[in-house]
């Protein structure tokens, strides 16, 4: 099938390109992100792969329907970004990747926890530049905190196994409870005990800046937040100002909730535009990764392989296992993201 793939990554073109010989799809990869104003390149396209930053908005949508496009791939298990009531109305078919690697994500949060806790990229720089003092690099035992996860489907269950595993008090929100060896425990109280919280859910109107200022203020001083999910749950301006209060002690964030322009991009030769990135950059106990929790070997190929075959599925009118219903509500997808 004749497949227009959006916003190509080297990273990830390598595994569908592995992955498809065994599909034999028709693609062209196109390095732009799917906007209103590049849809016209799918024309003549059947099916488009889109990736989580492309916007498919109703003006976007039309323009591949009057195109061509029946199908829309989506290489990501969070749909936020597509106008599913226009996509409906169209009759455009949305399929999607419901689970790649939940290890990747949650291990990638355990990475910004530990780094942020024993300020390894201080030290290391401190190090590069010939200095060994110690001063300034004192963290605490993870043995015994209190980690609050909100959010437990397949990523928030791993997240919850490590931090036991670690030998940490694990408590958790969530609005279906599933996972019976957890302890869950209403919002308030998981703002109130956790020395980390970390968030696992995904964007809805409900859960739009769901950490707001209200939210930081129940949460205990010092605690460290930890978000691999989708940027938007967070208040940035009011976690800026809590920072600065010391309320929240430590920030450690692989999505930002206007990332749509700056991450996947090298702008290391421009002046950053955005003014609130740049001031969570200033501060020395915020760390921030560009987006990359499902970067791995295993969530690539995974990624890759269930999207060919989604479009497999289509081409051969099969009954489409990840078949996007409109119907469908977000507790199905808590805690899959990228």
């Amino acid at each position: 099938m004749r497949l227009a793939f959006f916003d190509t990554h080297p990273f990830e073109r390598t595994h569908f390109e592995a992955s498809n010989r065994e599909f034999r799809h028709d693609i062209s990869f196109l390095d732009c992100r799917l906007t209103a104003t590049t849809a016209p390149l799918a024309a003549g396209f059947p099916a488009v792969c889109c990736f989580a930053n492309d916007k498919l908005d109703a003006e976007s949508l039309r323009i591949l329907k009057t195109g061509g496009v029946r199908l829309i791939a989506l290489r990501s298990a969070g749909f936020n970004h597509v106008d599913l009531q226009c996509a409906k109305e169209l009759g455009l078919t949305v399929v999607r990747v419901p689970a790649y690697s939940p290890y990747a994500v949650a291990e990638h949060a355990v990475a910004l926890m530990l780094s942020l806790n024993r300020k390894i990229p201080r030290a290391h720089n401190r190090v590069r530049e010939g200095n060994f003092s110690l001063n300034g690099l004192v963290g605490f035992d993870l043995h015994e905190k209190t980690v609050g996860i909100i959010g437990t489907g397949r990523i928030g269950s791993v997240m919850a196994k490590i931090m036991l595993g670690f030998g940490c008090r694990v408590i958790a929100f969530d609005l279906n409870p599933s996972n019976r060896g957890l302890d869950y425990v209403a919002l308030e109280t998981l703002y109130a005990e956790s020395d980390i919280i970390t968030l696992h859910v995904p964007l809805t109107p409900e859960t739009h800046h769901m950490i707001n200022g209200t939210a930081l203020s129940k949460m205990k001083k010092g605690v460290m937040l930890i978000n691999t999910s989708r940027g938007a749950l967070v208040d940035t301006t009011a976690l800026i100002h809590e920072l600065k209060s010391g309320r929240v002690g430590s920030a450690g964030l692989d999505v930002y909730e206007e990332e749509e322009a700056i991450f996947f991009e090298d702008l290391s030769n421009d002046v950053l535009q955005d003014d609130q990135l740049a001031r969570l950059l200033t501060f020395p106990n915020v760390l921030i990764t560009s987006h990359q929790g499902f970067l791995t070997e295993e969530a690539l190929t995974n990624i890759a392989q269930t999207t060919l075959q989604n479009i497999s599925e289509f081409e051969t009118q099969k009954p489409l296992t990840n078949e996007i219903q409109f119907s469908e509500t977000p507790r199905d997808f808590l805690t899959q993201r990228v």
